[in-house]
């Protein structure tokens, strides 16, 4: 190799520099002055160009998920439902015919640390699907853990800022900030227990499952509709580190999730998922003794098991880290035909919030990009203009000067409308703000404590000693009450590292937000000598067997 420096392009050898107008550049190495020590001329129009755009080189980091990977893939559907069509439940083209592949990219990421934190941080995994269908995009945007902290949207504010560095001190993730907001919010419990197993440190993007979380909806030709749950599993199996094993990866490598992933896709290793639905009647299901819709909740597999619908393969790493990691933008709202909303809260609030983020992120038109285009048909728009429009939505023959509908004159049509006018129950009731009737906030906690194996309940109690003993007294005593209300054992063993027994807690009266059942009201009559849950024959998605990953030291 030569040393160029100084010498111009002259030569005539590989292909020549130039700025964003197309002016080649002949001197990248100084700038315009009068005289070789200057002083510089404001008109130096490539110094001040290059120095601008590199002031703008990182667009505003997502306020959650801002340490990701993106890879590329292709989802393979097996065209049925069991042993029926699946054209009996919906309609959506990319599950109809067996074998039939859709392009895709997905993202994992960590949720509560910035661009460059660790990988092998204690937080869910974002685990976000974006598939490139004929009918326009999906967008399947859910985590690594199978529900959430909170189950109704105005809460995620609060939720986050409990999680993000304290405001004045900035110090990351304060214990007693982070429980201060969990002892007042029950409906937190089940996700907090799975964070804080050996679940809440995946082994790598490669060794987790998928969720999508809230309920969604199915709909078929006739307008049928079904409740419908997403859950992506791993072929590889499940992987997890406990807190040792991360210290010592993040000693060395802050980016491990994602060397693996890409390393894996590089030696033709492609990581794969299998995709699983759980389907439902779309109704309340009154005998039920939760919310279908509640998000802080799973569907019991022995009443709704899982069956297969197709399956994920990843087998492209990114061409450019920036344009196709920072600028890929998901949304619950990107749903494609014969696929809809349930009346899930939480669902509602993300669909409205995460297209604004990406707005306020990369621009109005982030939807133009590449990465977020809609690559298995054209998006023919009436949209136009704004920040950073990157080409004009034409349809093919559309009249240029025609960007409003309807229209005689060339301009876009609408499509035919589905055969039926009206699906789903009819929905009646008064405006009101309540929570749902049917929290049950305690029940799936203690099932999933006794369901998971032993060194995983091990792992759980040892993190909840040590978080909750950086927390004050009053908090670490209403955690102890919610944890007893799970499962005896858990809260004992908990109580026990950090010093508050049963009968220290037994005075606290419910929250002012609880009202609890009859079978509640028995546990806390009882607190700490309830005896274990009965969990024979209960099935729950996210205790299927999980390896630890010993790192060496």
């Amino acid at each position: 190799m030569t040393d160029s420096a100084n010498k111009g392009s002259a030569s005539g050898d590989g292909p020549v520099l130039t700025d964003r107008q197309g002016h080649p550049v002949y001197d990248n190495q100084n700038q315009r002055t009068v005289g070789p020590r200057g002083p510089a001329t404001l008109e130096n129009y490539h110094f001040v160009e290059k120095l601008a755009h590199f002031d703008r080189e990182r667009i505003p980091e997502r306020v959650v998920h801002a340490r990701g990977a993106t890879a590329f893939g292709y989802f393979e559907a097996h065209g049925t439902f069991g042993e029926k069509p699946i054209s009996d439940l919906t309609r959506a083209k990319l599950f109809q015919e067996k074998g039939k592949r859709t392009d895709l990219a997905i993202r994992f990421s960590t949720v509560a640390g910035g661009r460059d934190s660790s990988e092998v941080a204690r937080d869910p995994r974002g685990f976000a699907v974006k598939f490139y269908t004929e009918d326009g995009n999906w967008d399947l945007v859910g985590n690594n853990l199978a529900v959430f902290f909170i189950r109704d949207a105005i809460k995620f504010p609060d939720f986050i800022h409990s999680q993000k560095p304290d405001p004045v001190t900035f110090e990351r993730q304060v214990a007693n900030r982070v429980f201060d907001f969990i002892s007042q919010s029950p409906e937190a419990l089940h996700m907090i227990s799975i964070v804080f197993s050996p679940r809440g440190i995946p082994a790598s993007y490669r060794h987790q499952q998928g969720f999508g979380v809230n309920t969604y909806k199915w709909v078929n030709a006739a307008g049928d509709t079904v409740l419908v749950k997403y859950h992506w599993i791993p072929k590889e199996g499940v992987k997890s580190l406990t807190a040792e094993d991360a210290a010592t990866i993040q000693a060395t490598e802050l980016g491990s999730h994602t060397k693996d992933l890409y390393d894996a896709i590089g030696r033709g290793d492609f990581p794969e998922w299998e995709l699983k639905v759980q389907v439902m009647s779309d109704d309340e299901h009154t005998e039920l003794d939760f919310d279908p819709l509640d998000d802080t909740k799973v569907w019991p597999e022995q009443q709704f098991p899982l069956t297969p619908i197709g399956r994920m393969v990843l087998n492209r790493a990114p061409e450019n880290f920036f344009l196709e990691n920072e600028q890929i933008a998901f949304g619950t709202g990107v749903l494609v035909d014969g696929l809809d909303f349930s009346d899930d809260k939480m669902l509602v609030g993300r669909t409205f919030s995460y297209s604004d983020t990406q707005r306020h992120r990369v621009g109005p038109n982030y939807q133009q990009l590449p990465v977020n285009q809609a690559l298995g048909t054209k998006a023919s728009t009436n949209l136009r203009d704004g920040n950073m429009a990157y080409h004009v939505d034409l349809g093919e023959g559309q009249n240029p000067h025609v960007n409003y509908e309807p229209s005689i004159t060339g301009g876009l049509q609408e499509v035919a409308k589905p055969a039926h006018e009206e699906q789903g129950p009819v929905i009646t009731g008064r405006l009101t703000r309540k929570r749902i009737p049917r929290t049950n906030d305690y029940q799936q906690v203690g099932e999933h404590y006794l369901l998971i194996e032993q060194w995983e309940r091990d792992d759980m109690v040892a993190n909840f000693i040590d978080a909750l003993g950086q927390c004050d007294r009053p908090i670490q005593e209403r955690m102890i009450w919610h944890l007893l209300m799970s499962e005896d054992e858990l809260g004992l063993r908990v109580g026990e590292g950090i010093g508050i027994s049963p009968d220290d807690v037994r005075h606290l009266e419910p929250l002012a937000t609880q009202t609890l059942t009859e079978a509640e009201l028995d546990r806390l009559a009882s607190l700490g000598k309830n005896g274990p849950r009965d969990v024979s024959g209960v099935i729950m998605t996210h205790c299927v067997p999980n390896k630890r990953e010993i790192v060496a030291t």
